[in-house]
């Protein structure tokens, strides 16, 4: 089967949208390939491309009014753990999604990708982790090498899930509330980037939180934006959080996502009472979302999440 039938349930334009970023992907990554001296280094591989989330379900959300959109949702799986996560490759691909849609306007919907070696999702499928086995169950597969089957799925006993996910709340959601009284002292004193610093800190906890509590898993991101696309996909509550139909809200939640680098090594960074003071807001919000979200799911019958 190929590509464009693989995604025959999506109009032409989405389809053709996947098709290039699933080249920009292979591009970037087979360049990269170009400067291993190693033999090692060379026989890096893309086994899998998978397409999981809304897109894959059909069910994606465009809303003008509010300026919500669902994103593209990739799971890249290559064959050594070099590969994975913090790989130049995916850094240089992740900047070339964001400038095609900010900038060059190549892509109208955001592409938000992971990647794991296909040990590591083996390994989390035979763990029943609730965001792999959802993805092994419901994803698209665009690409794969023959010869690289996955594990059998395994369901997670629901006392073992629960347990497991009180430990992330537990450890993920005091984390978060240290930090926003560190953001909030650092506003009393005036020390703005410190403040935008621990706000993102804030916010990037309480998305850990929520994504490992609901699903067992987080990306290993500190892109705010990456960490939102995910909690919102598996709890759409947390959408209202952030407003999206004006300048002011879109330009508040840029500045803090870029904080993690800017705030702390950026001369240029810049950020201002009144935003920081929407963000506080903001933040405040989402933490009494989250805490809502993983109250109910912790106390509810079973701690499988529907994604």
């Amino acid at each position: 089967m190929t590509l464009p039938e693989r995604l025959a349930h999506l109009p032409d334009k989405k389809r053709r949208e996947l098709e290039h970023a699933a080249q920009v992907l292979f591009g970037e990554f087979d360049d990269s390939l170009k400067t291993k001296l190693s033999e090692k280094g060379r026989r890096g591989r893309i086994l899998k491309l998978i397409l999981f989330g809304s897109y894959a379900r059909g069910d994606w959300v465009e809303d003008r009014k509010s300026g919500y959109s669902s994103d593209y949702d990739l799971l890249v799986v290559v064959n050594y753990g070099s590969f994975a996560e913090q790989y130049e490759a995916w850094e240089k691909a992740a900047e070339r999604f964001l400038q095609e849609l900010t900038i060059t306007r190549r892509l109208s919907t955001p592409v938000n990708f992971i990647v794991h070696t296909l040990t590591d999702f083996n390994d989390q499928l035979t763990h029943g982790r609730p965001f792999f086995v959802d993805i092994a169950r419901d994803g698209i597969v665009l690409h794969e090498l023959p010869g690289y089957p996955l594990a059998s799925p395994k369901t997670l006993a629901p006392e073992e899930a629960r347990a497991e996910a009180q430990r992330h709340f537990d450890h993920w959601f005091p984390n978060a509330a240290r930090r926003f009284e560190l953001a909030q002292e650092a506003m009393r004193r005036g020390y703005e980037k410190e403040a935008a610093f621990d706000l993102h800190q804030t916010v990037e906890r309480l998305y850990h939180c929520v994504l490992t509590v609901l699903t067992l898993y987080s990306p290993k991101s500190h892109r705010l934006s990456v960490l939102r696309s995910h909690a919102e996909r598996i709890a759409p509550q947390l959408i209202a959080v952030w407003p999206r139909d004006t300048r002011f809200a879109k330009r508040c939640f840029t500045r803090l996502d870029r904080a993690y680098v800017g705030a702390r090594y950026s001369p240029a960074y810049e950020i201002t009472g009144e935003e920081l003071a929407w963000l506080v807001d903001r933040v405040k919000a989402l933490q009494e979302a989250v805490a809502a979200i993983c109250a109910e799911h912790l106390s509810g019958p079973a701690t499988k999440h529907e994604g």
